[in-house]
């Protein structure tokens, strides 16, 4: 590629990410196409706020004063499972509900929900952008496979769409993103402007839980990502594909530097899988009794925490999230089944600016 390319190229990245921000700022003054909102005198978007019983936080360039806990709708509402959680949630400020195109059921199970609650909850979704041929996080990138790959994202988008039965989501994230170069490609951008020129979606994510640093080091060098959600724990990067930390992680201390940069370049950021790590089933569900916990497996971040948080009166789960939102993240998604669960992790997001100075 000669040296003129190149300067085309780049111009033409500047034109979209610059067309981004100013789509960004029109979607701000004029409300969400939807349902009209617009942001209140103090510049951020309030929904569903109760703060007596939730902690709230701006995430990122959205400006959603968004509840320290998201409601993981994923797993939960697979096949129209837990849909009675929802309300609770909602109940107790909770106002951001995630979603995801791949879990069977799932968005379809909201539309319900989100039907009656629309102007006061904060809905996103996502889906894979992929090609018949599988593209490795290290492999070159061509026009032809962004363009192909974000094709299929389009479609996606679409069909959440569809199954939510609504006409514009929050936001909608690139599921399971691993390739740093296609995170920052044109052809990225370009699909994300035309949906959003459509009316179809306000704001773009990232979802990644395998080479999450890269990926999120190359979302910040975009310049047009408003979201990243990524699996971290206290320990550092866990990696979903080997259902184990990262090999050779820094810790989430180590990493707070990054997570600032991120956040100050506009991205919000939403942790996933934080207590993946010491559940007793990896898959799914969560945890199990506490009388069934293994002690070991629970216990593996205790080494991150001082004492005085050690002898909080919280469970190993609840420790976890707590320490994630009060150490880098700014909002946590859980994945929660059951009332048990979800009163659980409920207490850890009101009070974890209590633990810690």
């Amino acid at each position: 590629m000669g040296a003129s390319d190149n300067k085309a190229k780049l111009n033409r990245r500047a034109f979209l990410k610059t067309s981004t921000a100013a789509a960004g700022v029109a979607i701000l003054a004029s409300g969400n196409p939807s349902t009209g909102r617009v942001l209140a005198a103090d510049g951020y978007d309030h929904r569903n706020e109760r703060p007596d019983r939730m902690q709230y936080r701006k995430l990122g360039r959205t400006n959603l004063m968004c509840s320290a806990l998201v409601f993981g709708c994923g797993a939960a509402l697979r096949d129209g499972k837990a849909v009675r959680l929802l309300e609770r949630a909602y109940d107790q400020g909770v106002n951001h509900f995630d979603v995801g195109r791949t879990y069977k059921g799932s968005e379809a199970a909201m539309a319900p929900f989100l039907k009656k609650h629309r102007g006061d909850i904060w809905v996103t979704s996502k889906g894979p952008a992929r090609t018949n041929e599988p593209l490795g996080p290290d492999a070159p990138l061509t026009v032809d496979y962004a363009k192909g790959a974000m094709r299929y994202w389009t479609r996606q988008l679409d069909d959440s769409l569809k199954a939510l039965d609504t006409d514009y989501v929050d936001a909608y994230y690139l599921m399971g993103v691993n390739h740093a170069e296609f995170i920052k490609s044109d052809e990225t951008l370009a699909a994300f402007n035309k949906a959003k020129d459509a009316g179809k979606v306000g704001h773009f994510g990232i979802s990644t839980h395998e080479r999450a640093q890269e990926c999120l080091e190359a979302a910040i060098d975009a310049g047009w990502y408003s979201l990243a959600m990524i699996a971290l724990t206290p320990s550092g990067w866990y990696d979903y594909r080997d259902r184990s930390l990262r090999k050779g992680t820094a810790t989430l201390k180590e990493i707070r530097p990054l997570l600032d940069q991120a956040r100050e370049s506009g991205i919000g950021l939403v942790g996933m899988k934080a207590a993946r790590h010491i559940a007793i089933n990896p898959y799914g569900g969560r945890y199990g009794d506490a009388e069934k916990q293994n002690t070991e497996a629970t216990a593996a971040f205790d080494e991150h925490y001082e004492m005085k948080f050690l002898k909080a009166p919280l469970s190993p789960f609840q420790r976890t999230y707590a320490y994630v939102l009060e150490n880098g993240l700014d909002v946590v998604n859980a994945d929660m089944q059951n009332f048990k669960h979800f009163e659980e992790n409920l207490v850890a997001a009101r009070t974890s600016h209590e633990y810690f100075a």
